[in-house]
């Protein structure tokens, strides 16, 4: 019998435009791994991972603004970015729907729902906020992320 072919991730093809993204998504990885290695003394256990919230958001948000905003990607390249993962699939749904386009992670709307039925802090407009009141998510860091801000 024929030998079964194994297939390593590696021999997945790249589609066309590829090299287009692969320079700045490599940036992001490097990056990541900078953080996922950085020292953490005298950090709360939340503050060690915003960093990491933050660029695992920013990475998506390129791919997201290359595809649907600047246009620059084939559909195939980005559905090749969101199964490798070089994406947030659930995230970018997310930007899609009207009153979440700034949504900074998939935490503080699942959180909100299951606690006191209240939004997160950064979730909620400025305009709605006490005034001059810092807004500091302590899930993720994020200083708000309100569609109307």
């Amino acid at each position: 019998g024929e030998m079964p072919r194994i297939r390593t991730t590696r021999s997945k093809k790249k589609p066309m435009g590829w090299d287009t993204v692969e320079g700045p998504l490599m940036e992001f990885q490097k990056k990541m791994r900078d953080l996922e290695n950085a020292p953490c003394e005298g950090k709360r256990k939340p503050e060690v991972l915003w960093p990491i919230f933050k660029l695992h958001h920013q990475q998506s948000r390129y791919i997201y603004n290359m595809f649907y905003k600047k246009k620059e990607i084939s559909r195939e390249l980005y559905e090749f970015c969101l199964l490798e993962k070089f994406a947030d699939e659930r995230l970018i749904a997310k930007w899609k729907k009207k009153g979440f386009e700034k949504l900074c992670c998939l935490q503080c709307i699942s959180r909100a729902d299951k606690q006191f039925n209240t939004a997160c802090i950064c979730r909620v407009p400025k305009g709605d906020l006490e005034e001059n009141k810092l807004v500091e998510c302590k899930t993720c860091g994020c200083k708000g992320c309100s569609s109307t801000d």
